[in-house]
């Protein structure tokens, strides 16, 4: 039996543009991997000094010197062990400037080999072909005597990068990535290793940063999987951290993860992305609009978790036909979490801009108008709050509502971060669900009782919109598989209420773009990764 290669994935967390920061998190995880865990290379994720997704941070002119600056602290600081890393890679040459989604390979002060990416994405959130030229050529390199193949992300996803480097000599194919996360991406990755495996034979090891960035999440979910097909090693999902394997022999060894329900996973993300934008962005705290519903319950257990009882304040801010029900609901879990509550009736405020209006509104009947002035009195006194005491607001709007314009803009579309923008409503109630079988937080009644927006008597959601479990698998497949009318018809929903829910959808297309930002965990988010025209006639396609 051949001496084993110690390698380690670092599965950290990157702040975009934080390179200073970048490199002393990849000089301390390099460290730890050579002390600590023995380790002979370690490799980091796609654009570790950068952070990902960069934008337009990579035509900053000053951008080209920081990096190089980054290099250098790398070249001195790491020693004793082989480092992986991937950055920005500015090249002028014949054929003029460019810049390459790049990974070098370092050791003892040396950058011993170069990769750069070829396949970049242009789909999904995937913007790369705005600032990236495709790197040429098969990068294998020499560790202890093993030959590995180095490949960048979306280079695993194609077929020739893989067939490139086992042609090429490599023993062992080494994959560094910035891949974020949705419901099935897990299982995709490894229908794609299996590809890969299967063609070239070669054993892969897998390595992803973690944490939320804006609008995505990443989930880690670092693997290694043998030339067989066994999968050898996965590191916990959203969890940072520099785990270890062993390659000896052609077969690959590491600690494997328990897996979690998809409720699970999915709360896990929610609550990282949540804890990410509002410590990153320097927020002391959260503040939620706490109505005694469903999808405020579950945001604001979302915060508590991500940020700590003693920084999320919960608002309830009734009306006149806000139900005494509600109000203790929202009580009751905001004392169950133990966060800072308060009550703050919108009726004067309400009052107020019926006094206002009343000229104008002479001989005008009461209507949706009257709906969104209550809850436009409740943005106005939320975002007064967050003024005041530099909490972030966070949304309570979930996907179902987002898609076919169940909510008021400059009302409670109001806020800084919305956790729930691309979690659909019935997926809503499961996290619900999930969540108290950590510790009973969300009352019962929440979760049983018909959901309401409650700006008029007897509301419910159901006078305006099809059931949920109705409408979201008719959503799914307009906007996520984008089927047109007649083929979601065949799949036997009701010709009548496709045509009115691809109208609302086509129509909300304007509020969806003042919304804000939230993170995906879909195949296909509101935002940039779904972006279609305010104005357009497009009918039945």
């Amino acid at each position: 039996m051949s001496q084993p290669l110690k390698l380690a994935l670092a599965q950290i967390n990157l702040w975009v543009g934080d390179i200073e920061g970048n490199v002393q998190k990849i000089v301390d995880a390099a460290a730890y991997a050579r002390d600590v865990l023995g380790a002979r290379l370690l490799a980091c994720p796609e654009l570790s000094l950068i952070g990902y997704p960069p934008d337009d941070l990579l035509l900053r002119s000053a951008m080209p010197r920081v990096i190089a600056d980054g290099v250098k602290r790398l070249l001195a600081e790491v020693q004793g062990i082989t480092l992986v890393v991937g950055l920005p890679e500015y090249s002028s040459d014949d054929t003029g400037d460019a810049i390459y989604n790049a990974a070098y390979v370092i050791r003892d002060g040396k950058v011993i080999a170069r990769a750069r990416k070829q396949l970049l994405p242009n789909y999904g959130v995937f913007d790369e072909r705005r600032h990236f030229r495709p790197g040429k050529g098969t990068l294998v390199f020499d560790q202890d005597g093993v030959r590995i193949g180095l490949c960048i992300c979306e280079d695993i996803w194609g077929a020739e990068p893989a067939r490139a480097a086992r042609k090429a000599g490599a023993e062992l194919l080494l994959n560094i990535n910035a891949s974020p996360y949705d419901l099935h991406k897990t299982r995709d990755r490894r229908r794609v290793f299996d590809l890969r495996v299967a063609e070239t034979g070669l054993p892969i090891v897998y390595v992803n940063c973690v944490g939320g960035q804006d609008d995505v999440v990443f989930d880690g979910d670092s693997t290694a999987i043998d030339g067989d097909g066994r999968i050898a090693f996965t590191a916990p999902l959203f969890e940072e951290g520099i785990f270890p394997l062993e390659f000896a022999d052609g077969r690959l060894s590491g600690a494997l993860r328990e897996d979690d329900s998809s409720e699970a996973v999915v709360y896990q993300a929610l609550v990282r992305s949540v804890r990410d934008y509002v410590n990153r962005n320097g927020f002391p705290g959260a503040l939620i609009g706490m109505s005694g519903g469903i999808d405020s319950a579950v945001v604001a257990a979302i915060a508590t978790d991500a940020l700590g009882a003693d920084r999320v304040w919960g608002v309830s801010l009734p009306s006149r036909y806000t139900a005494d029900m509600s109000n203790d609901d929202a009580r009751l879990q905001a004392e169950a979490m133990g966060i800072r509550y308060s009550m703050l009736p919108i009726e004067p405020a309400f009052e107020a801009f019926g006094e206002i209006l009343a000229d104008s509104f002479t001989g005008k009947v009461v209507d949706l108008t009257e709906e969104n002035i209550q809850s436009r009195s409740r943005g106005v006194l939320l975002m007064a709050l967050s003024n005041k005491f530099g909490h972030v607001v966070l949304t309570t709007g979930n996907k179902s509502e987002m898609a076919v314009g169940y909510a008021t803009l400059y009302g409670d579309m109001c806020g800084g971060f919305a956790p729930l923008k691309d979690v659909y409503k019935t997926l809503v109630y499961r996290l619900a669900r999930y969540r108290n079988t950590l510790g009973q937080v969300i009352p019962e009644r929440v979760i049983v009782r018909p959901p309401s927006a409650e700006l008029r008597p007897d509301q419910k959601d159901s006078d305006s919109l099809p059931p949920y479990e109705v409408l979201d698998p008719l959503l799914e497949a307009y906007v996520e598989d984008q089927l047109s009318i007649p083929e979601i018809v065949a799949r036997g929903f009701d010709e009548v209420t496709v045509k009115r829910v691809a109208a609302l959808v086509r129509r909300s297309e304007y509020k969806r773009r003042q919304a804000p930002p939230g993170p995906k965990i879909t195949r296909c988010a509101f935002g940039r990764e779904r972006r279609y025209p305010l104005t357009a006639v497009y009918g039945d396609i």
